[in-house]
């Protein structure tokens, strides 16, 4: 069996930098990065690329902070969103410039991991390669899972859909369905997030029919707001990196960037969550006075129904060539608010009793956010904090970590007061069927508890070091997310952290505490975002740079990257801020060992 020192599972947007931060930290060890696809990039791969697809954010904010994606080298200008082919070839760029590319086995699926008992820990690994699946071995002394929270779709049964006749297929299957993109025909496709709008935008301007639905018992529309915001037209992206303007989001790791005074006067005051509120129902009145919904029927229908306080990383930014709106006024997309009651031959029938014709039906109906690989001995999800469907017996009643939950629950609530009012968004809200037609009730599984959203706070595998999780968030900075994470990861694996969480190792109040904070950063979301992934997987906007802050601190590296206390306030962070981060680590490393 062969032998590697580190293996990273995932050739996406975090799988790279991860590999590439390992192996510019760590040149002398051996490293594999498996990638189940044929080609990299996760979300940006190949063979989910179509025309017309392009990120949220303009040339500028998505790029790695050591790696500028040069507008003459990739075709792409100033103030433009960047398309999705480009992407994916500064990606490919990114793992050549840095060597990584010829350490990527593609068409290899990580089956199983199995963790293995010894003081060295280490994990072998039950693979799947190349088109005839062979199955192969592989000793992995340190794991890294960088599977991405949008590669395994979770797509619904649907009564009757055996009777149907058209296709049924996920969002992320557009790409490998382009056929149903036919003039002439009418499809259906289900749900309000912006992968649904990118989906109808892309039939709609090709001159198809379009019956839109957006569940009456579901989250409803996600944000969606112009590039530039507020009377002074700020970029969206750098408005949400905006240090000053972090204050205003109540946020439980808020105070790593040091600012504890203002932060708890702004929420811990009557007159402070007065601001605070203000400046939420500003920003939110803005974006909808801009988007105009109420200037049409039918585009009133894509309102938002929640505060964009209360909004997480489903808050997205148009980035059509075509104007969207028009698309909507017209004839060639009708959208229903209702639910899709069963499905008959070539007809999708609603519980409002309304029947649609339809070629095809294209549901966005989420993702499995748990890795796609199956972790042994079996029960280990609970040490390695993912999250895990807990048996009946023990729903009820769940021991220390439900003593933990209400504990953090409570401290939540007592720091941030704003945070005990959630908002009522739909008294019925119901969520979806699995494939076997199973609804997951919240309150038997568990979500992620993960330190740093990383690593797992168990005594056994901090001893070992040999597992941490990249790319098990979502905000509006991932690539600079991305290669700080990396770097952490890194680090943490080569015993080179300045504040490890393996130091509590042997010490009972040390682990008490970091299993602690883990619940109570990740229980965080449940009561900060509660209609978008808060409850199940860390995402968050404006607390992105105090998360970032954090990890800094954890690196032993400065946080305050500005020139001065003004431009520390107002200037928005952004990759460039964080280019030396390496060099930084580097330097701090060896002066604390001289």
């Amino acid at each position: 069996m062969e032998t590697v020192d580190c293996v990273v599972v995932g050739a996406g947007l975090y799988g790279l930098a991860m590999a590439k931060q390992y192996h510019c930290t760590c040149p002398e060890d051996s490293l594999v990065i498996l990638e189940t696809e044929a080609t990299l990039g996760g979300t940006w791969a190949d063979h989910r690329l179509y025309s017309g697809l392009k990120s949220n954010n303009l040339l500028g904010t998505y790029e790695y902070p050591d790696f500028p994606m040069d507008s003459d080298k990739f075709h792409v200008n100033s103030g433009e969103h960047i398309p999705g082919k480009i992407i994916h070839e500064y990606l490919k760029s990114y793992a050549s410039h840095f060597g990584i590319d010829d350490l990527i086995q593609f068409e290899s699926k990580v089956l199983t991991a199995e963790h293995q008992d010894g003081a060295e820990g280490g994990w072998v690994l039950t693979i799947t390669t190349g088109r005839r699946n062979e199955i192969t071995t592989l000793f992995a002394r340190r794991l890294v899972i960088a599977t991405g929270l949008t590669s395994q779709p979770s797509l619904t049964r649907f009564d009757g859909q055996e009777a149907f006749g058209g296709k049924i297929f996920h969002v992320k299957e557009f790409p490998q369905n382009k056929d149903t993109i036919q003039v002439g025909k009418r499809v259906t496709v289900l749900g309000g997030s912006k992968f649904a709008w990118d989906v109808v935008y892309a039939y709609a301007t090709a001159g198809v029919e379009v019956d839109w639905i957006i569940r009456s018992s579901g989250h409803g529309p996600c944000w969606m707001s112009p590039p530039y915001v507020t009377p002074f037209k700020r970029w969206l992206e750098k408005l949400a990196n905006t240090r000053l303007l972090t204050w205003f989001s109540p946020c439980i790791w808020g105070n790593a960037d040091g600012y504890t005074r203002i932060r708890n006067l702004l929420h811990q005051t009557v007159v402070g969550r007065f601001f605070v509120d203000c400046f939420w129902r500003v920003l939110g009145g803005d974006v909808l006075a801009r988007m105009k919904y109420d200037s049409h029927p039918k585009t009133a229908k894509l309102k938002p129904w929640i505060g964009a306080m209360f909004a997480g990383t489903s808050f997205s930014i148009l980035n059509y060539e075509v104007d969207f709106f028009e698309l909507i006024k017209g004839d060639l997309v009708d959208i229903h608010i209702s639910d899709i009651d069963y499905l008959s031959q070539g007809k999708v029938h609603l519980t409002d009793g309304a029947v649609l014709k339809s070629d095809a039906l294209v549901a966005h109906t989420g993702w499995d956010h748990k890795p796609p690989v199956k972790f042994l001995p079996e029960g280990i999800e609970h040490n390695l904090g993912l999250p895990h469907v807990l048996p009946d017996k023990e729903i009820v009643k769940k021991g220390d970590q439900h003593l933990l939950i209400e504990g953090a629950d409570g401290e939540i609530r007592q720091r941030f007061p704003r945070l005990s009012r959630p908002p009522v968004w739909d008294h019925s809200y119901t969520p979806l069927a699995d494939q076997n037609g199973v609804i997951a009730r919240d309150d038997n599984i568990l979500p992620y508890m993960l330190h740093r959203f990383m690593v797992p706070p168990s005594e056994r595998l901090l001893r070992t070091r040999d597992i941490a999780f990249a790319g098990m968030v979502c905000n509006f900075s991932n690539p600079i997310c991305a290669h700080i994470q990396g770097l952490w990861i890194s680090a943490y694996l080569s015993g080179r952290l300045l504040h490890s969480p393996a130091a509590a190792v042997g010490e009972a109040s040390l682990i008490s505490k970091l299993r602690y904070e883990a619940v109570l950063h990740n229980r965080f979301g449940k009561w900060r975002y509660p209609v978008d992934w808060g409850d199940k997987n860390p995402s968050f906007i404006l607390d992105a740079v105090p998360y970032l802050d954090m990890l800094l601190r954890d690196l032993g590296l400065n946080v305050y990257r500005k020139p001065g206390i003004w431009s520390e306030m107002w200037d928005p962070y952004g990759p460039d801020d964080y280019t030396t981060v390496n060099e930084e680590w580097e330097a701090a490393k060896y002066s604390a060992t001289s």
